[in-house]
């Protein structure tokens, strides 16, 4: 207070403070007021300590038993894929489907002009009947020849040549039947159905076009994706590293199953059943190619989308679950933040061993017990003091 007060007196003349006495009293209690909030400021406060502890959340890690889960990005893939095409020559009169909509295998999708292709059939319906015709009379001819045969009233010649033209009408009536059964496939070709059930896309020819000249016009696409199929692959050493633990007793084998990730980040709410590995690694990219099924009966994923496949493929035994934000990546390897009972920070080397869900499996390094800093990272540093509080959101993968 005397180095705070007196040396303001001193400025001030003995005269000016008699005559302004009440206000020299109310402006040294200011002054009062102000050197007594300086020196609290100086002293660190009221009660003399610093900042108070930052707040971090905490999990308390005991050993569990989880699904071992590997992570890996996949394309959706329709599992029947139909080309609709025109396999006749003629004009596109109709389209008889909505674009987009879902189709049953026999549906009629076009027509085509078929009056041509009736033209052909009555043609070849004609030229049976001609040919029938003939071999009819080749039949009778050689009927009445084989009664002279026998008499010898002629020649072997005349016969084996009456012979021969019923052997040829016949032919003739065989190929007149083939060309009438193309002519029919031919017309039943003006209606274009749907080789499989599933949705159909847009018209790729409009009405009145010109089709199948030369080749088969491509008309629309037809693709079955209730089930559908999900393809992605897995590295050879995540192969190898799941045997090796299986064999040491800390993973037990399981019934493979998958999960699908969203673009999204939403969970697909069906289970999938994985499909087939290949028997080889694929020497370009050093990796096992994987198939899993899901049903979607509404349609809801679309081939060509790129999601993730989540696909259990063990049990890992007596392990320690920790959040993947809690795990810190240095040179020196994988660690944790520990907040100890004298709400310390303390860092601890970890070793993981894969993924469970969206989680980390840490076998090495955690004992059970302790509290592992999963929120606030940012905000504290090894050696520092902290304050835990409740967690939101706890790991969902133990069991």
């Amino acid at each position: 207070m005397d180095v705070c007060i007196f040396p303001l007196l001193r400025l001030v003349p003995e005269t000016t403070v008699n005559r302004f006495l009440p206000a020299t009293v109310v402006l040294l209690s200011l002054i009062l007021s102000a050197c007594g909030k300086q020196s609290e400021q100086q002293a660190g406060g009221p009660s003399g300590s610093g900042m108070p502890p930052p707040e971090v959340e905490v999990i308390s890690v005991t050993p569990v038993t989880v699904p071992q889960t590997i992570s890996a990005p996949g394309r959706l893939t329709p599992v029947r894929v139909a080309q609709v095409r025109a396999r006749v020559e003629g004009i596109l009169e109709r389209r008889e489907y909505t674009e987009g909509s879902e189709v049953k295998a026999g549906q009629v999708l076009f027509r085509i002009d078929r009056r041509t292709l009736t033209a052909s059939q009555e043609a070849a319906k004609a030229t049976l009947a001609r040919a029938k015709a003939t071999a009819l009379i080749a039949g009778q001819n050689l009927d009445r020849l084989q009664g002279l045969k026998d008499t010898q009233a002629i020649a072997k010649q005349e016969y084996d040549q009456a012979k021969a033209a019923k052997a040829q009408a016949d032919a003739d009536v065989a190929a007149a039947q083939a060309a009438l059964a193309q002519a029919d496939i031919n017309l039943a070709y003006a209606t274009v159905t749907a080789p499989i059930s599933g949705r159909i896309g847009r018209a790729l020819v409009t009405e009145g076009a010109l089709v199948g000249r030369g080749e088969a016009t491509h008309l629309a696409t037809i693709e079955q994706y209730d089930p559908i199929w999900v393809d992605f692959a897995q590295s050879s050493a995540e192969f190898i590293r799941l045997r090796e633990a299986v064999k040491r007793g800390t993973a037990k084998a399981t019934r493979a199953t998958a999960t699908l990730i969203l673009e999204n980040g939403q969970e697909y709410g069906r289970p999938g059943r994985l499909l087939f590995n290949d028997l080889s690694v694929d020497p370009t990219t050093g990796s096992v190619g994987l198939r899993a099924e899901f049903a979607n009966p509404e349609r809801e994923l679309l081939p060509g989308q790129f999601v993730t496949v989540r696909l259990t493929v063990a049990e890992a035994e007596n392990v320690m679950v920790v959040p993947q934000k809690a795990v810190q990546v240095s040179p020196q390897g994988q660690m944790v933040l520990l907040l100890t009972p004298e709400g310390m920070v303390e860092p601890r080397p970890v070793k993981t061993a894969g993924l469970s869900g969206s989680d980390w499996i840490i076998t090495e390094g955690l004992q059970g017990g302790e509290q592992v800093i999963v929120n606030g990272l940012q905000k504290v540093r090894p050696g520092a003091p902290a304050k835990a509080v409740s967690v939101k959101q706890a790991p969902v993968n133990a069991r």
